[in-house]
């Protein structure tokens, strides 16, 4: 059986990463799917997302059945011309649920083939999200811990230049 675990991933974090490495465990397929959203304003595009969730991805040796792809339009329409079964979302707090359930509602309408199955946020990843992991580095925080090892530095000279540009 194969899953979709779709996001915007910008960037991806460990909360992330551990939804991917538990979901791998449960599928024979795992793609992470990168979708665009046009009502979010990104750090990074849609390729340099995908480079480092990839890059990400090679400290896991036991991930072998994770592929990462860049998708637009719904996500039901992706998740089927992938030929996947499941839509794999995380959720930390009752907020995530709310949002979630409509939009697997959404979903089940389009397409009730395809299940949403909804992963519940490690304790140590209740908090952690893209949004924090910026906002954090923005205002002089560290963000060790809370990225892949592998992409921190990358990260954070991503959010250093944002924050020059921003200041002009």
């Amino acid at each position: 059986m194969k899953a979709v675990y779709s996001g915007t991933f910008d960037p991806i974090t460990n909360g992330h990463m551990d939804i991917i490495e538990r979901a791998s465990r449960m599928f024979d397929e795992v793609t992470v799917l990168i979708m665009r959203n046009v009502n979010k304003k990104c750090l990074f595009t849609e390729t340099e997302r995908r480079d480092l969730i990839v890059r990400s991805l090679q400290t896991l040796p036991q991930v072998h059945n994770v592929s990462v792809v860049i998708g637009e339009g719904l996500t039901v329409d992706m998740a089927r011309q992938l030929g996947a079964v499941a839509i794999v979302r995380g959720i930390r707090a009752v907020s995530d649920y709310e949002y979630e359930l409509k939009q697997a509602t959404a979903n089940m309408m389009l397409n009730p083939d395809i299940e949403t199955m909804l992963m519940i946020a490690r304790p140590q990843y209740s908090f952690l999200s893209s949004s924090v992991v910026k906002e954090i580095a923005l205002n002089g925080g560290t963000i060790t811990g809370m990225v892949p090892q592998e992409i921190e530095k990358e990260v954070m000279q991503a959010l250093q230049e944002q924050m020059k540009q921003n200041q002009k």
